[in-house]
């Protein structure tokens, strides 16, 4: 007689006890199997204060009395239900300790019904993969030395439907394959896919942490997206939100009658920005909660990294509110010991268990070592977000060129202190909402200005070291800021031959980005970058030198943040010899005036900044080149 495989052991309960069980999603929720020779379903939801539970569904004619689960040891209730089935929708009824009968979605559901319903959805997560070769090699492609271009992508609005539905996770997956591919990607960043109530959310206030979202399909659905951008050598990023959660009462706030999850003082229990639930990091079994959940979506969905949302919220205690709001740590300080302890066990989870994955942290304070070993002291990430120097460039690239010699320092700030982590350039999707406008329409000047500051400004971008992150619509020169609501503009840059520019520049960047090491093995190495020039304020100019682990084929980068062009700009050369010009922002076929070096300069004896030799350059107006070292005349 067979037993189900998913039902609650000894050991399960000691290891979600203590919050270190990993594998949480193999036990709890609803689970179609086979037990004493009976097809059926078994649930198991943790409410360790409730007084009764009972699974009310379809198939029990959604009766409490006909699906009353049984308690166990950690608080643990579950039962088998030869009457539920796969597609089965259900909920749990808690009668809670405050003496309240709840409806709650299952927390560990696979699936649910598309929102504003919120009932659970029994469901397996069976799947015939096709990615191995990705999933082998992959690691490679992940790595600090790698070139990693990311394209963040918001599922319901990258492209919509005739009928001005969003499209599905299977429906989606070949145009955006072939847009990444066309300009140049390494790897898709997807705001977030876990089931959420308010679609306006983004999917930053998550109601069920182990569902996909059934706005565009079932799980295998998302499954089969991102295979089919494996196989199409593309890695999937996944933005995860373990900050905060939204207070919907069918959701995990007062799960049990009690604040189960999140803490009960809402000097500690609710976030202020967003009106929306704080998890108790000090709570064993909400940790394993999370961490379980982190390793479900890099197991089960195959994803190659998790971007973690607002980690400096998680970090401080006092973020974001006012005195005598917050409640200070035992040593009595403002920083949140929990959270900290919580983000390194999942980082070390993570790495732990998974080759060839990264985690990169949005947190935008100066917290140290967010993206260094937890066995030294740090956060354990791979990566962290360079929020400084997002914030400093779009404030110099905004400024009137005839302005900016006034604030050349923010150009140069960042090489401070960009060894000290593993830095992601973030051009992200909260940059181009809420009235602040998209990239090119953040750009002085008239039309043309406005397209050459948006070249400029990602060819610098492009150029520096750290790994790249774009916004879907930053690519094609998008002339309005995000709706959520609407869709990319994709009918008015197949009008316009200058936006058209503007998306082959990219594709180009992301090309000599992959191709040259020296511009991607450094990236997060001392070795990586060097000073020319950036102390010419006056023309507002500034160069610099990109070196790869070998030292063969150095990059120069220069760049002129003014309309003025330069014939004959003399700069440095760390080498002798010709430097041929692999990229320039302002040529003709970019939509620019075509102000460039006939393809090469070579160097003189004539020491300059420091360096052995110089040269002449053309730096073209609002514009930037790229030359690669080549063998000595």
């Amino acid at each position: 007689m067979s037993t189900c495989r998913h039902l609650i052991g000894e050991q399960d309960v000691f290891f979600f006890s203590e919050g270190t069980h990993r594998r949480l999603y193999e036990k709890m929720g609803a689970h179609p199997c086979r037990h004493g020779g009976t097809d059926g379903a078994h649930f198991a939801l943790w409410a360790p204060n409730a007084r009764a539970v009972s699974v009310v569904a379809a198939f029990n004619g959604w009766d409490p009395a006909a699906g009353r689960l049984v308690p166990s040891p950690g608080g643990i209730w579950s039962g088998f239900f030869p009457g539920a089935s796969r597609g089965s929708l259900y909920k749990y009824r808690i009668e809670g300790a405050d003496g309240r009968s709840r409806e709650k979605a299952d927390p560990f559901a696979f699936f649910s019904e598309p929102p504003p319903r919120t009932a659970s959805v029994v469901w397996d997560l069976d799947y015939q993969w096709n990615d191995a070769e990705w999933m082998r090699t992959r690691a490679a492609a992940s790595s600090r030395q790698a070139p990693i271009s990311i394209y963040e992508v918001h599922l319901g609005s990258w492209r919509r439907r005739s009928d001005g539905l969003s499209p599905g996770y299977r429906e989606i997956a070949d145009p955006l394959i072939e847009h990444v591919r066309n300009c140049g990607f390494t790897h898709v960043e997807l705001m977030p896919v876990m089931e959420h109530p308010f679609f306006a959310s983004w999917g930053y206030q998550i109601s069920g942490y182990y569902a996909a979202s059934s706005r565009h399909g079932t799980p295998q659905d998302l499954m089969f997206l991102v295979d089919r951008l494996h196989q199409a050598g593309i890695g999937v990023i996944l933005d995860w939100v373990p900050s905060h959660f939204p207070e919907d009462p069918h959701a995990l706030a007062r799960l049990d009658g009690t604040c189960l999850y999140e803490h009960a003082d809402p000097r500690q229990g609710f976030h202020p920005d967003w009106k929306s639930l704080v998890f108790n990091y000090g709570r064993h079994e909400v940790r394993a909660f999370l961490i379980s959940n982190a390793l479900f979506w890099l197991e089960l969905f195959h994803a190659d990294g998790l971007r973690v949302d607002a980690v400096a919220s998680m970090l401080y205690l006092d973020y974001s509110r006012p005195p005598g709001q917050w409640v200070p740590n035992a040593s009595g300080g403002r920083e949140n010991v929990e959270a900290v302890s919580f983000l390194r066990d999942l980082n070390e989870a993570v790495y732990g268990e998974f080759d060839g994955v990264q985690t990169y942290a949005e947190e935008s304070t100066s917290w140290p070592q967010v993206s260094r070993p937890t066995s030294s002291g740090g956060l354990g990430f791979g990566f962290k977000w360079d929020m400084g120097w997002m914030n400093d460039t779009l404030r110099y690239m905004q400024l009137d060129p005839l302005f900016r010699r006034h604030h050349h320092g923010q150009l140069g700030f960042r090489s401070l202190y960009a060894p000290s982590e593993n830095f992601v350039l973030p051009l992200s999707h909260d940059e181009v909402v809420h009235g602040k406008r998209s990239l090119a329409a953040k750009m002085p000047g008239d039309a043309w200005q406005r397209l050459a500051n948006l070249r400029l400004l990602l060819a610098y971008m492009w150029a520096l070291p750290g790994k790249k992150l774009l916004f879907m619509g930053g690519e094609i020169a998008q002339p309005y800021e995000w709706s959520h609501d609407g869709t990319l503009d994709w009918a008015g840059v197949a009008a316009s031959p200058p936006r058209q520019g503007v998306s082959r520049m990219v594709g180009d960047l992301n090309a000599v980005y992959r191709r040259e090491a020296a511009l991607h093995e450094g990236d997060c190495e001392d070795f990586g970058f060097e000073w020319i020039d950036g102390t010419d304020a006056a023309a507002s100019t500034i160069s610099f030198v990109r070196w790869s682990a070998d030292r063969r084929r150095p990059i120069v980068a220069a760049f002129n943040f003014t309309p003025v062009p330069h014939s004959q700009y003399r700069v440095g050369s760390p080498r002798a010899g010709i430097w041929r010009e692999i990229l320039n922002s302002d040529a003709a076929d970019y939509g620019g005036s075509g102000w460039g070096n006939f393809g090469a300069v070579a160097t003189d004896d004539e020491p300059m900044h420091g360096k052995p030799c110089s040269m002449n350059l053309v730096l073209p107006p609002l514009g930037g080149v790229l030359l690669r070292w080549e063998e000595p005349w």
